[in-house]
């Protein structure tokens, strides 16, 4: 049987340090939380690009669970649920992004064209009213107001 000198009672720990300091290091590489929200936002976005909306929308929907903060994230998983049919899930992630950023003109858009699909004119057109105090000018307001003249 060997007999443990201090150097061993020194040692031992040292070694389970680094060993528990190496397997730390090793995991921190391979999970970065902050790339990974990163990478959900790009993934949804490569999805809307793709037209693929479920994915989109479940994609920024782990992007809105980490950070509930995230206006653009909440704006598109509103524009995502609206191009799956699902209107509810729409405005409820419209009415987060604009609880979040109220000026926030995509949101404003998307839940006008929200609301004219769902027969919900006088909504559209009230969007529309709040895009044009903010930028009467911008691609969101002109392109609303199209949408609104088509459907009369």
């Amino acid at each position: 049987m060997q007999t443990l000198t201090l150097r061993h009672f020194i040692a031992l720990p040292l070694l389970s340090l680094a060993v528990a300091g190496a397997a730390l290091a090793a995991d921190f590489q391979s999970t970065p939380v902050d790339n990974a929200r990163l990478d959900d936002f790009a993934a949804g976005k490569k999805s809307l690009e793709a037209k693929k909306w479920a994915d989109a929308a479940g994609s920024f929907s782990k992007v809105v669970a980490q950070n509930p903060k995230n206006a653009d994230a909440w704006n598109y998983l509103g524009y995502s649920n609206r191009w799956l049919g699902k209107y509810d899930e729409s405005f409820a992630a419209y009415g987060k992004a604009l609880a979040l950023d109220p000026q926030h003109r995509g949101a404003l858009e998307y839940s006008g064209i929200a609301y004219l699909k769902t027969g919900q004119k006088a909504r559209a057109e009230a969007q529309l009213a709040r895009l044009q105090a903010i930028c009467s000018s911008c691609e969101e307001t002109t392109d609303l107001a199209r949408a609104i003249a088509a459907a009369k």
